[in-house]
């Protein structure tokens, strides 16, 4: 079996990346709350971002529909600032 490491800081790989925005990761910010990817020297990002382009995004979905995207989901709120990921205006 091959592993493909997006985050080689963290050891996170593709598989897991993936599985976090199956379970309603649709950021790399969410993604880096989920696994800590893209918090250390930030090069995973762009990684992170072009996974998270390939699929659907349930919670998306959701705001579609015109229904809360963040109802139902628990975890950790996101670290203020992480090293790496920058907001966006």
């Amino acid at each position: 079996m091959t592993r493909v490491y997006v985050c080689s800081c963290f050891g996170i790989t593709e598989k897991q990346v993936k599985e976090h925005a199956d379970a309603g990761a649709c950021t790399p910010r969410q993604i880096a709350s989920a696994c800590k990817a893209g918090t250390d020297c930030g090069s995973c990002v762009r990684r992170i971002q072009a996974i998270l382009g390939r699929g659907s995004c349930p919670r998306r979905e959701l705001v579609d529909k015109g229904e809360p995207a963040l109802s139902g989901l628990s975890g950790p709120p996101a670290a203020p600032a992480l090293r790496g990921l920058s907001e966006v205006a």
